[in-house]
């Protein structure tokens, strides 16, 4: 059944309220160190046995494959698909890029999708991969739906004289929640005049899990990265099938926001993804300066993992966990954290470490945060929660972050007087150590491998994203994190409440996206220039409204975001 997107208000101040209380475990996560972001999570179909499911979604209708031209029928090297077309183009939906990763395929590295006979309709999103309830827009109910390895195409319409430039979007989501579908990508084709390629991947448990009998089984002796196997998979789909849908294999962009972002920055690091993107875009995704997770850490956790769902006994753990059904994985997995492993042929080293060396891909990269990241997570944990914080309580909550030491430097650092609310100097703390220095030092180490291009979404005016309004709250959440994405994309497929100065900035960003993925410098109209990090290092392009004096470049995002402090203390 197709998802219906909430174009209403979703609820009573009672059910927003639950919602802000579901979104304080990220807040838990980010104090404990553990890279977070938001993201929407599937209404669930669900799973009938211990891994074993029935294929849902659209399937193959008809018997005989098609004789007429029609620019929605297109044939892949899996089967014919037929799409439809919109006011803004053509799209193609739930197209599997793998074999669903269900019974015995359950944490295993993907393989090429099954061929299927006759066409296959392809006008619904797919399944979302098994993840909890979250409080954005259409999930409110949890996905135990392993079936899930799909992407969806948006193309312009008509005939191109050459094949366009491809931009493959990672969805957001802390690598634990979110689908392809969270972004409707159709008009940013049409204006750009690009191909564009969302993405599903498997998440949490079902896509990091590592373990010693899983090292055996994986081709590099390194278990726990097949979510980003997976889109790996999907880009070698790109690879060989975008060409049929109007799109350049030779010129693919990878993006992402948030943990999208963070897979951009790991698969710029990973040997076994070199030549499948020529560019990346990484937006609020170098939090934890992109680290992944040790070998041999992940695999203790694993095992922790197993005796929490029920599967103490090494020697039969992970036959014992392929029988758990998925809701069962999905019940065990909160506590952990899910992220890619170090040390095998997919990540020999860590990014930074590839960065640094000039071993990463020598590719261009637009990378950037948001002025106002922590805004979030703040409200989330203090007065979402109906307890803001107090001038009383802020040098003990800095304490409790980040320990007597440090608390005490950044209580200094970020003095009360200077902020509008004990919980907002609170969260300047946290969304610049987590977002703003961590991407400025991202720049640094990017421009040891090529062309890096250094961004900052500043329009302090922005609505909140669409997961944020209507929640009977008038607290000021300036340019947090993921607000940047509705002025790209229609975010959930919803349109955003933009006023005339801010679609300006929206069809300027747009530009400055678009360029960049047709292989050029990041320009737009009545903007500058989008600065080269190799010869301007630190000068960032401020993204705002005209309002608050239009997009400029600016020489003093690192001073703004005290990250001289951050830069003497571990990313976290």
């Amino acid at each position: 059944m197709k998802m219906k997107r909430c174009t209403t208000a979703r609820g009573s101040r009672r059910g927003a309220r639950g919602r802000i209380r579901r979104a304080a475990s990220l807040v838990a996560a980010l104090a404990a160190g553990t890279a977070v972001s938001l993201v929407p999570l599937p209404a669930a179909q669900a799973t009938t046995g211990p891994g074993a499911q029935a294929m849902t979604g659209p399937a193959a209708q008809a018997t005989n494959a098609p004789a007429a031209k029609d620019s929605t029928l297109v044939r892949t090297t899996a089967g014919w698909v037929r799409g439809e077309t919109t006011a803004e183009g053509r799209q193609f939906l739930g197209i599997p890029y793998a074999q669903q990763p269900v019974g015995a395929l359950r944490w295993k590295e993907p393989r090429p999708a099954k061929a299927w006979d006759g066409v296959r309709r392809a006008t619904e999103f797919g399944n979302r991969c098994v993840q909890t309830a979250s409080w954005d827009p259409g999930y409110e109910n949890p996905s135990h739906t392993e079936d899930c390895l799909d992407v969806n195409v948006y193309a312009p319409k008509g005939q191109a004289a050459k094949q366009r430039p491809v931009m493959v979007w990672l969805h957001g989501g802390g690598l634990t929640a979110g689908a392809g579908e969270d972004i409707v990508p159709d008009t940013f084709a049409r204006r750009t005049g690009t191909v564009v390629v969302t993405v599903n991947y498997r998440l949490g448990a079902m896509g990091f899990l590592a373990g010693e009998g899983l090292d055996g089984e994986a081709s590099d002796g390194v278990s726990g990265n097949y979510g980003l196997l997976d889109q790996q998979a999907a880009l070698r789909w790109v690879r060989a099938n975008i060409g049929r849908f109007g799109g350049d294999p030779h010129r693919v962009t990878i993006a992402g926001e948030s943990a999208g972002g963070r897979s951009v920055c790991t698969l710029l690091a990973s040997p076994t993804a070199r030549g499948l993107f020529r560019a990346g875009i990484v937006q609020s995704g170098a939090y934890g300066d992109c680290a992944g997770r040790e070998r041999e850490r992940a695999v203790t956790d694993g095992a922790a993992f197993a005796k929490k769902a029920g599967c103490p006994d090494p020697r039969t753990a992970l036959a014992c966990l392929r029988g758990k059904s998925a809701k069962d994985i999905l019940a065990a997995q909160a506590g952990f954290d899910w992220g890619p492993v170090v040390g095998g042929a997919f990540l020999p080293v860590q990014p930074e470490e590839a960065y640094e060396k000039g071993t990463a891909a020598r590719v261009p990269v637009l990378n950037g945060a948001n002025s106002d990241e922590g805004t979030l997570f703040a409200f989330a944990q203090f007065d979402g929660q109906g307890r803001p914080l107090t001038a009383e309580q802020y040098p003990g909550a800095l304490t409790d972050a980040y320990g007597p030491e440090l608390g005490g430097r950044v209580l200094k650092t970020y003095p009360l007087d200077e902020y509008a609310s004990p919980t907002h100097a609170y969260a300047a703390a946290v969304g610049d150590r987590m977002f703003a220095c961590t991407a400025l030092r991202m720049n640094t180490a990017l421009a040891h491998r090529g062309p890096v291009y250094a961004y900052e979404f500043a329009d302090r005016t922005s609505p909140p994203f669409a997961s944020l309004r209507d929640l009977d709250t008038d607290f000021d959440f300036g340019a947090t994190h993921v607000n940047e994405v509705q002025y790209l994309f229609k975010h959930f497929g919803l349109t955003s409440p933009l006023d005339t100065g801010q679609r300006a900035l929206a069809k300027q960003m747009i530009q400055y996206w678009g360029s960049f993925i047709r292989g050029g410098v990041p320009r737009a109209d009545g903007g500058p220039a989008a600065p080269d990090q190799r010869t301007r290092p630190g000068q960032v392009l401020s993204l705002r409204t005209a309002p608050a004096g239009g997009t400029t470049i600016s020489t003093t995002v690192y001073d703004e975001h005290r990250c001289d402090l951050w830069d003497t203390v571990p990313a976290g």
